[in-house]
């Protein structure tokens, strides 16, 4: 007997009014110019969100109180085409360290001209996450908080001085 699981995997996809380069620095490098504050899991208030622009690299924030808390890795980096970040947080909204726990997020951005790219995302393998994997599907998927929210901000900041 075989059992079939749910497709769980997020796709978004937004238009932005800046040219692949500058699409893919703003999601990256400029990661803390667009991420919310209060998107944050560590026990201080956040004061700056990282993703480290490599390979290997950490996604993490960093406390008022100079604390870190992981939230990821960078799997892919391949500027400007796509970065691959795997999510280590739970359904508590805790970080979890066992990477066969962890689900993936991919932005790929494809130039449409060279002044406009379209970033096609998708949050997948959110099953990995377990009993609560329904529960992270909900909030990143479909609440106002989640990836079409967080998305819109990215684009306002990319185009901010495209």
């Amino acid at each position: 007997m075989t059992m079939q699981t749910a497709d769980l995997t997020i796709r978004k996809t937004v238009t932005v009014e800046a040219p692949q380069e500058r699409a893919f620095d703003v999601f990256t490098a400029g990661f803390d110019s667009w991420w919310p504050r209060g998107h944050h899991i560590g026990e201080a208030d956040m004061a700056e969100a990282v993703i480290e622009c490599r390979e290997g690299g950490r996604a993490y924030e960093r406390g008022v109180d100079g604390s870190e808390c992981d939230w990821g890795r960078v799997l892919v980096f391949d500027r400007p085409n796509r970065i691959v970040v795997s999510w280590q947080i739970g359904s508590d909204w805790k970080y979890d360290p066992d990477e066969s726990h962890a689900s993936e997020y991919e932005a790929r951005f494809i130039a449409e001209s060279p002044a406009r790219t379209r970033v096609e995302f998708e949050h997948r393998n959110i099953e990995r996450h377990g009993a609560g994997a329904a529960k992270i599907a909900e909030a990143v998927g479909s609440s106002e908080g989640g990836w079409g929210g967080l998305l819109e901000l990215f684009r306002q900041q990319a185009e901010i001085s495209s």
